[in-house]
């Protein structure tokens, strides 16, 4: 009994507010000083448009395992938070490992794994390289590099001020939550029911906190864009000048021509594994 208490006390440690921000702010803003976030943004995303593209078009086993082994890697070498690999592997889980469990206890044997592992290992890359790139990324670097290939300013704009908005939505949920539970009655969590009922408490509050946060973050949101356009954002925007001194920054060094050649050798070696089988 003393061990389930002990077991509830650190789950409901891992799920406090504080402890998921931290995780959310560290996967986008701190792992500037990994391997990946020091290649430019022009790479990743060719790097990006190639394991997050071709391995829904592949079905071969041995291949989408290389491709899913160097992804993995990757992942690794962005340091990306434990919360966020939580939920990759619950996602993976709920997409293709619940098929697998239901197959077999309806009758189901063992051909049907292969199939269920190609739609596995599909969706483990290509979430994995997703998870590479935008935790290697920061925002800044990432609409500068979408800028470079073309895209719409405005568009790279919205993608890298979406970033921008973590930090106000994780506070503007902070303060929604405290304010509910000042006006609210929490149950006691001393015994082991009662840690569950203040679980589902929590749960509860959350999702009525939704739409204040909603609101208050819109809110704030027109403030940002009217300090944007008395800054002189419209202009800045379709200005070659401006665009020009942005993307000066971008250079392209020996360590991005190497992390691309040792990825594409290692797909090449995957193809030459692949083919002799």
């Amino acid at each position: 009994m003393r061990m389930l208490d002990k077991l509830s006390e650190n789950i409901l440690d891992k799920l406090s507010i504080d402890f998921l921000r931290n995780q959310v702010l560290k996967n986008a803003y701190g792992n500037d000083d990994t391997v990946i976030a020091a290649l430019d943004a022009r790479m990743l995303l060719v790097w990006y448009l190639f394991f997050g593209l071709v391995p829904w078009f592949v079905n071969d086993i041995p291949f989408l395992i290389g491709c899913f082994l160097l992804v993995a890697v990757t992942t690794m070498l962005a340091r990306v938070a434990g919360l966020v690999l939580f939920l990759f592997g619950v996602g993976v889980f709920a997409q293709t490992g619940y098929l697998l469990l239901v197959t077999l206890l309806f009758g189901g044997d063992a051909s049907a794994i292969a199939p269920l592992l190609v739609l596995t290992l599909k969706v483990a890359t290509v979430s994995l390289a997703s998870i590479t790139i935008f935790s290697g990324l920061d925002p800044d670097k990432l609409a500068n590099g979408l800028m470079w290939y073309g895209c719409p300013e405005r568009l790279s704009f919205s993608i890298s001020y979406a970033y921008r908005m973590l930090p106000m939505l994780m506070e503007e949920f902070q303060n929604v939550l405290l304010s509910y539970r000042l006006r609210g009655n929490a149950p006691a969590h001393d015994t082991l029911s009662g840690k569950i009922r203040y679980l589902i408490y929590q749960v509860k509050v959350i999702m009525h906190a939704f739409y204040p946060l909603m609101l208050n973050t819109a809110k704030r949101s027109r403030t940002t864009v009217e300090v944007l356009e008395i800054k002189g954002y419209r202009y800045a925007a379709v200005n070659q000048e401006v665009k020009k001194m942005k993307l000066a920054s971008m250079k392209v060094t020996n360590n991005d021509l190497l992390f691309l050649s040792v990825s594409f050798l290692w797909v090449a070696v995957t193809v030459l594994i692949s083919t002799l089988i």
